[in-house]
């Protein structure tokens, strides 16, 4: 069974039984050591809103997963999800699962058919950490420029906002992990896969509406398109463009899944 959700929805997707997850010790070889691993850095790195890990905390996490492979979570090239569907599906769409979640981090993996997109949206307030476990990706990601050093984390539905492309590439796992930052890093992003593809994403702190961390989605306008009077010519324009904040797009709609891999064992149970 699959639950349709939003990007910033992928943590409210998952039912987990929190009960049982108190007293539950789960047997040798279901446990994943690197993914435990992960996780207890996690716990040290991420200190809730309005931190940001420090280059050390940074660089302990890159080289967890710089290191992690897909059978750390229970994933192989040989799931069905990987092999070759309809070609008559037009719009493919995202599948995602929630491995862990807290008021401070989550992990999830995201799992992209061929030819499916993760549009343009945004990280506000977040740090997050990317590992491509399977398949080949193209990402592009832009920071939003600014002159007065301001908090530009949210875009009213009517503004244009200045942006410098951060990334336009394809990536091919493995490949090392990719950082963004609240403000910089390539904040806004967005995937389309090449060939099926898989994603693990370590955010802290997690999407939270409540909390104002509620994802937006963006289109792209070339920047000659506009008036730019106002810009901060600090780059060549053909690095930089303007985004609008738009209504969720239709790519924007996953699947979600129950996360059947290799459990982690929290910390009040040990």
């Amino acid at each position: 069974m699959t639950i349709e959700v939003r990007l910033a929805d992928v943590s409210r997707s998952i039912k987990k039984k929190k009960c049982a997850r108190k007293t539950r010790r789960f047997p040798y070889y279901s446990v994943s050591f690197p993914l435990q691993r992960l996780y207890m850095s996690c716990l040290d790195v991420f200190k809730g809103i309005g931190t940001v890990p420090t280059s050390t905390d940074v660089q302990k996490l890159c080289s967890i997963l710089d290191g992690m492979k897909a059978e750390d979570v229970g994933l192989s090239k040989n799931l069905q999800f990987f092999k070759t569907t309809s070609i008559a599906e037009v719009t493919p769409k995202v599948v995602c699962t929630t491995i862990y979640q807290s008021e401070n981090f989550s992990l999830c993996i995201f799992f992209l058919p061929a030819n499916a997109v993760i549009p343009l949206h945004n990280h506000p307030g977040m740090t997050v950490f990317s590992k491509l476990l399977l398949g080949k990706v193209h990402i592009k990601a832009y920071d939003l420029v600014t002159d007065d050093n301001s908090n530009n984390d949210s875009l009213s539905p009517s503004q244009f906002r200045l942006a410098s492309l951060k990334a336009d590439g394809v990536y091919t796992a493995p490949c090392d992990t990719s950082v963004l930052y609240p403000t910089s890093g390539g904040n806004i992003h967005a995937f389309t896969a090449i060939t099926p593809c898989a994603i693990l994403d370590v955010m802290g702190p997690p999407y939270s509406k409540k909390d104002g961390r509620d994802c937006s989605y963006y289109k792209e306008i070339p920047f000659d398109a506009l008036p730019h009077e106002r810009a901060v010519m600090t780059e060549e324009k053909s690095e930089q463009c303007w985004l609008e904040e738009i209504e969720a797009p239709k790519e924007a709609e996953m699947e979600g899944i129950e996360y059947m891999g290799p459990q982690i064992i929290e910390a009040r149970s040990l």
